[in-house]
């Protein structure tokens, strides 16, 4: 066995770990079968020599008080244990029988031969190493995946079960999109390419290791605009909040700290097609951008659009407004089935209490719209500029 290491390394390339990890898997391995050929309350040391590319196992025993808790174990499950003697500690009126010089915290070692043991230790040898080496790369795959929690991952549809969870392949693992996570009036088929937020890695006693992904979340939507949006994703422009009814309606909040770039303009793009883009993905979720404002009252008149408010009186701590509202603006601003005024509320904070007015608000008039000025002939004005 004195070769083994050359073994781990190239088990280590083949399931694509590292060296190290290899390395730890084949330590844990040594010390579980040592375990297994002598005591369980045993304790076990490696050392490995990298340039001989040599093992030793060592059967450390630690010098304790004769009166020292540890000297015992309990054993045996609720209901029935007993203490037996632990084989990793020696009590020091004992150990000074051996060698009068030994203190309390000393350790003793002595070597243990693996190869002495034949077949046995082998075939133990071959199942701990096999169960420690998948146990590293579960370990570097969930790593892997946790630090990519946030971002959109694309997969393929691989089925969709009885409980109408859409199972995707992406990578090495499988997602699982639940009926909850999907928009609704989605449906997905085998085959089908997919594009979903990664909320969080898990392992699973019936699914293993697996990632549960959502496309309902305000952060897919935010992750999608950061794919389409360059802006965005330089941070030129900023997403400072979102909220969705998936499917229905979205309302983001978009800021930037360059005067010469529109963070709305950014985000819907030439003729919409930064924003249609997103909304298509979304299954034609409607997306409004509105400009942030670090004032509570603007922000929330903002968010209430299209409809105009007359005026708003803000509790900053008590996190509610209440906004004074013409007759013919109240359905706008409460929207079909509440929704406008729902995410209006989600994207603020603040708890919105609609109070109607009397009056009617006039429409603003665009500029472009006023009548074209009433043309002159009379040229009186340039004449010195022609003396």
């Amino acid at each position: 066995m004195e070769k083994i290491l050359d073994i781990i390394e190239a088990i280590a390339h083949e399931k694509n770990i590292s060296k190290e990890h290899a390395i730890e898997a084949f330590k844990e391995a040594l010390i579980n079968t040592a375990k297994k050929l002598t005591n369980f309350t045993s304790t076990f040391e490696v050392i490995i020599d990298n340039d001989t590319k040599k093992y030793s196992i060592y059967k450390v025993i630690t010098v304790v008080a004769d009166d020292d808790e540890q000297l015992y174990v309990e054993v045996g499950k609720e209901g029935n244990k007993q203490e037996i003697e632990s084989d990793s500690f020696i009590a020091l009126s004992d150990a000074q029988e051996f060698d009068d010089s030994l203190e309390i915290g000393d350790q003793l070692k002595e070597e243990f031969i693996l190869e002495e043991h034949g077949r046995t230790a082998s075939a133990n040898l071959f199942r701990e190493l096999e169960y420690h080496v998948q146990r590293r790369i579960e370990q570097d795959l969930f790593e892997k995946y946790k630090e990519q929690v946030g971002t959109v991952m694309l997969g393929t549809v691989n089925r969709v079960d009885a409980d109408d969870n859409t199972h995707v392949e992406i990578g090495e693992l499988k997602g699982i999109l639940t009926q909850r996570n999907r928009i609704k009036g989605e449906k997905f088929k085998r085959g089908d390419s997919i594009r979903a937020l990664l909320r969080y890695v898990s392992v699973d006693p019936d699914h293993g290791l697996f990632l549960e992904l959502t496309r309902t979340s305000p952060k897919f939507l935010e992750a999608l605009m950061a794919n389409e949006v360059p802006e965005i994703d330089d941070g030129v422009v900023e997403i400072v909040a979102a909220a969705r009814i998936p499917g229905e309606r979205a309302k983001i909040a978009l800021k930037t700290e360059q005067m010469n770039v529109d963070p709305i303009g950014a985000a819907v793009g030439v003729k919409g097609v930064r924003i249609n883009a997103v909304s298509q993905e979304l299954n034609g979720e409607n997306i409004d951008c509105i400009e942030f404002s670090p004032i509570p009252e603007v922000f929330i008149t903002r968010a209430l659009s299209p409809a105009i408010s007359q005026s708003i009186k803000v509790d900053a701590d008590a996190k509610k407004a209440v906004v004074n509202i013409t007759s013919d603006q109240k359905a706008k601003a409460i929207g079909k089935s509440g929704i406008n005024i729902r995410l209006a509320s989600m994207l603020t904070g603040y708890t919105i209490e609609l109070n109607e007015i009397e009056g009617v608000t006039e429409r603003q008039v665009d500029s472009s719209e006023t009548s074209e000025a009433t043309k002159t002939t009379d040229t009186s004005a340039l004449e010195d500029l022609f003396r």
